[in-house]
């Protein structure tokens, strides 16, 4: 098993380094960090409002992300993967077709991720990280959580159940993800049908509002079909209020990063008994004990 285990390790390391898929992973990557870069300088040159120590902090983070996914967090997620892989009795084959399979996969199992880290605290603590910015622009793609990448592999073990490889569910996965860095504009408007069927602009900017209307709304990957089959949909009808619906009023990456941690440690000590800690750390978003006063609002 061990030796079983390396030599996938091994081989999986070996595609990630050289296979023509990751060429493309690769073009993506930079055509996204030129539109980055390209929406930065117009800002710069219409004079656009924009708070530019969240844009500092933004960048931060995405440089401290890179070097852990890199390194640490890529190997980890590899680690995990493979024992699910040897467990499993067959092997979908990589060609045109299953690529495409495996795409829908990953944006369904999106889908399902996303919106779980919206309905437990325990996982919105990392991804709040993602929703604090109370601007809107491409850098805002850069916001994501130094810690999600420690678990979110966890998502795909599914995918490897039914036969994909683990090479192929975590660049389906990236190519999902990756895809998601135009949409976090207001430079680019409604867009008519396709807001109806793919995560446009206007699709995302509904769901990093605070409005009430648009919480917890619009939770696909690339394709919003699955919250309109899972009832998650909602237009964008009013002006969006970005951010959380209790601000954290900071640029600093660490306190971005770790501050819901710790208020979910500091209602934890309120707690009087260890069912109500657990479900403060695992429940959802708004419960808190009835014998808290003036409990938090969420998010």
């Amino acid at each position: 098993m061990k030796s079983r285990m390396i030599m996938s390790f091994n081989e999986l390391l070996v595609l990630l380094e050289g296979a023509s898929v990751m060429t493309y992973v690769a073009y993506f990557f930079a055509f996204n960090l030129s539109l980055i870069a390209f929406e930065v300088l117009l800002d710069l040159l219409t004079a656009k409002e924009r708070r530019w120590k969240d844009t500092g902090a933004n960048v931060i983070i995405f440089i401290i992300n890179q070097l852990l996914e890199k390194t640490v967090y890529g190997a980890l997620g590899i680690i995990g993967l493979i024992p699910f892989q040897l467990l499993t009795p067959w092997t979908i084959p990589m060609n045109v077709w299953t690529w495409m399979l495996a795409f829908f996969a990953a944006d369904f199992t999106y889908y399902w991720m996303h919106r779980l880290e919206h309905e437990h605290r325990i996982l919105w603590a990392s991804h709040s990280v993602h929703h604090s910015s109370e601007d809107y622009n491409l850098t805002v793609s850069m916001r994501l959580s130094v810690v999600e990448s420690l678990f979110e592999w966890i998502f795909l073990i599914p995918m490897i159940l039914v036969g994909f490889t683990p090479f192929q569910a975590i660049v389906a996965l990236i190519f999902v993800v990756q895809y998601q860095t135009w949409i976090h504009t207001e430079r680019i408007v409604k867009m008519g049908w396709l807001d109806e069927v793919f995560n446009t602009p206007s699709v995302h900017r509904v769901h990093h509002g605070s409005n009430n209307k648009y919480l917890d709304k619009n939770y696909g990957g690339v394709l919003i079909i699955w919250d309109k089959l899972f009832g998650t949909f909602q237009r964008e009808e009013e002006k969006v209020v970005y951010g959380l619906t209790k601000n954290i009023r900071s640029n600093n990456p660490i306190t971005i990063n770790f501050v819901e941690y710790k208020n979910i440690w500091n209602d934890v000590k309120r707690c009087k008994n260890w069912k109500d800690k657990l479900r403060v750390v695992f429940g959802g978003l708004n419960w808190r004990p009835s014998y808290f006063k003036g409990s938090e609002e969420r998010k």
